[in-house]
């Protein structure tokens, strides 16, 4: 199991190969296009959902009609294998609503 407190370098994190997010700094930002206001707040209690169970919080930004989530781990100053394990869960729960990712 990879160290969740070590922050991951940006070859790390591309091989991760997470579609529907952005490395920004050391920050991964992804938008998500939820079409209304409804299903924008589905998804988020969903993020909430498995950030509660990862221990592990996000920043968003719910507004009409997109969802932008924000990771970071802000103990270490940095991306880490928590962020990516989480980046993974919440596009799951954007596809299991059909919700495609847009470009930042």
């Amino acid at each position: 199991m990879a160290d969740s407190k070590k922050t991951l370098t940006s070859a790390e994190i591309a091989e991760a190969a997470l579609t529907d997010w952005r490395q920004d700094g050391e920050t991964l930002t992804a938008r998500f296009a939820t079409g209304d206001f409804a299903t924008g707040l589905d998804l988020v209690g969903r993020i909430g959902a498995s950030a509660e169970e990862a221990n592990h919080h996000p920043d968003l930004t719910l507004t009409y009609p997109e969802v932008t989530v924000t990771l970071s781990s802000h103990d270490v100053g940095g991306i880490t294998s928590r962020d990516l394990a989480l980046a993974r869960r919440i596009s799951e729960h954007a596809a299991a609503l059909d919700i495609a990712a847009t470009s930042a």
